[in-house]
């Protein structure tokens, strides 16, 4: 019973995009492109709120493991938050999580972990992360380099660190469960993670925040957004990616793909586009 959630059959494997709701983010925040240009893309795919960015979670499903592929927001900043309720309606409590996987450590990926009174939120999960992500927030330097806003985002990431510290696993590439395997797709932040999955019969790929407004970005994978740790390497990855997925047909997912959770990636006449799937 997948309660109308995204899914893909692997074979010994299922995945499934479980949302944790939305956050807004302005135009203003893309670079590389005007807003006028971003608001005739996003109507050109009939896309109802404008505006509107999807915060998707992945749970992976296999010989009776719970691995979840972020967290979402949890409700921080009055974003998401619906990622409890949306695992109840799977029959999934948060005592159920084996793992959690993170692509990165920006709010709206790890928010989901800790509960409104600082506790985890998922007790017996082992929580894994890039080992660069984990050294590049833990750095008193370079946490006094960055503004305020970005200061109450590596306190978030520290105090989620300190919470799981007893089950905190640091990866850098390759496998971390069995048919679980770790890809770096650095730029977005220093230690920005895929994750690809092999099942018994096929895979795919999660690939974390490569974009955050999909139409956005495969028409012009030069736009990046201020969240962007390193812009030109973030792009970079991204243009490379889009690249990779096309010419190999990879069925991907991302955190912020849509409501949809999956989809096919294929080279245009100018930049890429989504290929629906059933």
């Amino acid at each position: 019973m997948n309660a109308n959630f995204p899914t893909r059959d692997l074979g010994d494997t299922e995945v499934i995009a479980v949302s944790d709701g939305y956050l807004q983010v302005g135009f203003g925040m893309l670079s590389n492109v005007d807003e006028q240009e971003c608001e005739e893309i996003q109507r050109s795919a009939q896309v109802s709120e404008l505006n509107a960015v999807h915060i998707n979670t992945f749970l992976i499903r296999r010989k009776g493991k719970n691995t979840l592929i972020d967290s979402g927001a949890g409700g921080v900043k009055g974003w998401g938050g619906r990622l409890i309720a949306n695992l109840a309606r799977l029959d999934i409590q948060p005592d159920d999580i084996d793992a959690v996987l993170l692509t990165h450590a920006h709010p709206d990926h790890i928010g989901g972990l800790l509960s409104a009174e600082g506790e985890a939120v998922f007790p017996n999960a082992e929580l894994i992360i890039n080992g660069d992500e984990f050294n590049y927030l833990e750095d008193d330097e370079n946490f006094a380099a960055v503004s305020d806003r970005i200061k109450g985002n590596f306190l978030l990431a520290r105090s989620i660190f300190k919470k799981y510290q007893k089950s905190l696993r640091l990866v850098d590439n390759g496998e971390i469960f069995p048919g679980v395997f770790a890809i770096p797709l650095k730029g977005h932040t220093p230690g920005h993670t895929g994750y690809r999955i092999e099942g018994s019969k096929s895979g795919l790929l999660i690939w974390g925040d490569i974009v955050h407004f999909p139409h956005i970005q495969l028409l012009k994978p030069e736009v990046a957004i201020a969240f962007d740790y390193d812009p030109q390497l973030a792009a970079e990855t991204r243009t490379h990616l889009l690249e990779r997925v096309s010419l190999d047909k990879i069925l991907v997912g991302g955190m912020h793909f849509g409501e949809q959770g999956f989809g096919y990636i294929e080279k245009r006449k100018s930049g890429y586009g989504i290929v629906d799937i059933e």
